[in-house]
């Protein structure tokens, strides 16, 4: 099963700023917040108009000012319930949480009408905080990662999660950072937990679109051939068990 789950993962969640995989050393940590919508299929281009024309001038002042990495919004291709995904980046967790306040009480101020009418459209939703794992990948929303992008979320066993690390930076890193290095991934990531639901793990890859990043899924499958990397697997999947596919397009992305 973790053969497939590696093979056609994505960002994504995409999900930041930050230096290219394939580097030798890894990139400073960053932290993305992130908020998964379930909104009403008829009103979702409403929910992206409104995105556009009311949100998009706050979290673009917040990037200029410093007080944030870097913002995208998401929109859902295949996968689960979530249909849109914000996501803000810092490379620390109070500017993070303290833009994240204030951007909230921004909106609320300046524009209540289109508030209401997005949560309205966009009635509930999942709050994560994911960090990156030292020595793997780079910040998740990069501006390098691509149009399209492939999010595996994994559900691990807590006591065995650094395992998990481990065996993804030994084995599987050298695998993904050669399609990145190919030119056929914009990014990969893998991601920890910090705040948030039952998802303990992403891993991430980006690409220009769907169909390259499909093709690169079916290359990096062939790779699992490897007896080392298919031990490997087998006790990742053994560690994260349960998992939820989803593909995304991304809307926008500042910077």
């Amino acid at each position: 099963m973790y053969k497939r789950m590696i093979a056609i993962s994505v960002i994504s969640f995409a999900l930041l700023a930050g230096q290219s995989i394939a580097q030798e050393q890894s990139p400073q940590t960053r932290y993305a917040y992130a908020t998964y919508f379930v909104c009403s299929p008829d009103g979702e281009s409403r929910a992206d108009e409104i995105i556009s024309s009311s949100f998009k001038p706050h979290y673009d002042a917040a990037v200029e000012q410093g007080d944030i990495l870097s913002w995208t919004w998401m929109q859902h291709f295949v996968g689960g319930p979530w249909r849109r995904v914000l996501v803000i980046v810092s490379d620390n967790m109070d500017s993070l949480l303290d833009a994240s306040g204030a951007l909230g009480e921004i909106i609320s101020d300046q524009t209540p009408e289109a508030g209401r009418a997005f949560s309205g459209i966009c009635s509930s939703h999942d709050d994560y905080i994911w960090q990156t794992v030292e020595g793997i990948g780079s910040a998740p929303v990069t501006a390098n990662r691509g149009a399209a992008g492939f999010s595996v979320y994994m559900q691990c066993d807590m006591n065995r999660e650094e395992r998990a690390d481990e065996l993804v930076r030994k084995v599987f890193a050298p695998i993904y950072n050669k399609h990145v290095g190919d030119g056929e991934l914009t990014s990969w990531n893998w991601l920890q937990h910090h705040v948030g639901g039952k998802w303990r793990r992403i891993l991430t890859m980006g690409a220009a679109d769907h169909k390259t990043l499909m093709r690169t899924r079916a290359a990096i499958f062939a790779e699992f051939d490897d007896r080392r990397v298919e031990r490997a697997a087998n006790e990742l999947n053994e560690i994260c068990d349960t998992h939820q596919d989803y593909l995304w397009d991304i809307l926008r992305q500042t910077p």
